[in-house]
């Protein structure tokens, strides 16, 4: 006796799954990023209490927030690499399990 076939299903292939959290690397360097411009911040603080001249608050200024911002910009870069890796392994695995752009059976 024949049987029919089944319906195709998405049970036998793995979806296509695109990481999108920020990896561990990059949520550090943000991390750093935002305590360098806490740091920046606290300067008045350090000045008032007598621990730094204004001539080296100064300094230490322009290098927290050039320190942050190439932080913050090394982190997003991260962030992006890490999920564009991400999508085109998604792409590859979805490639070869033979599906094509309708659907599997089709």
């Amino acid at each position: 006796m024949n049987q029919p076939l089944p319906s195709p299903t998405r049970a036998g292939h793995q979806e296509l799954v695109i990481d999108n959290a920020p990896p561990r690397r990059s949520k550090v360097t943000g991390g750093l990023a935002a305590l360098a411009c806490a740091a920046c911040c606290a300067l008045p603080v350090l000045i008032a209490a007598g621990v730094l001249t204004g001539a080296g608050a100064a300094i230490l200024e322009k290098t927290l927030l050039a320190g942050a911002a190439v932080l913050a910009s090394l982190a997003l870069g991260m962030w992006w690499l890490h999920r564009r890796r991400s999508a085109r392994r998604a792409a590859a695995a979805g490639a070869g399990c033979g599906c094509g752009g309708s659907g599997c059976g089709g």
